[in-house]
């Protein structure tokens, strides 16, 4: 078994999809756009066969999306090496996003960096 993908509405679903085809080199559908809901979505394609899908439709509640609260809290991302991960990590910041962690060598041994992006949404990059 696998997960085939995991979804996430936002706001700016062309801001979300730029991000993960900017800095994570992914690749995009060309979108699906439902005209009767006004509903739509993109899925991004991982090397490995995942998917991301972000959804985006009207009158959606954008509720606090506190670090430390509970459910979903980060999609992690493995970008092949220690270098890649600092590299991009300096990369985001330079850019402007806010890095709340790393990158570091954690307790349990995963050399990563945590960014909030993507509308306050955590992303984890690791080896």
């Amino acid at each position: 078994m696998k997960i085939e993908h995991v979804a996430m509405y936002v706001n700016d679903i062309d801001r979300a999809r730029d991000f993960f085809v900017k800095y994570l080199d992914e690749k995009s559908n060309d979108g699906y756009h439902n005209k009767k809901t006004d509903f739509r979505s993109y899925f991004i394609s991982f090397d490995d066969g995942a998917r991301l899908e972000i959804m985006n439709k009207p009158n959606m509640v954008d509720a606090d999306k506190d670090l430390n609260r509970t459910g979903l809290i980060h999609i992690a991302f493995s970008v092949g090496s220690k270098e890649r991960v600092d590299e991009l990590t300096q990369r985001l910041k330079t850019d402007g996003y806010d890095i709340v962690s790393g990158p570091r060598t954690t307790g349990d041994g995963y050399y990563e960096s945590c960014v909030v992006a993507i509308e306050k949404n955590q992303i984890e990059i690791t080896v």
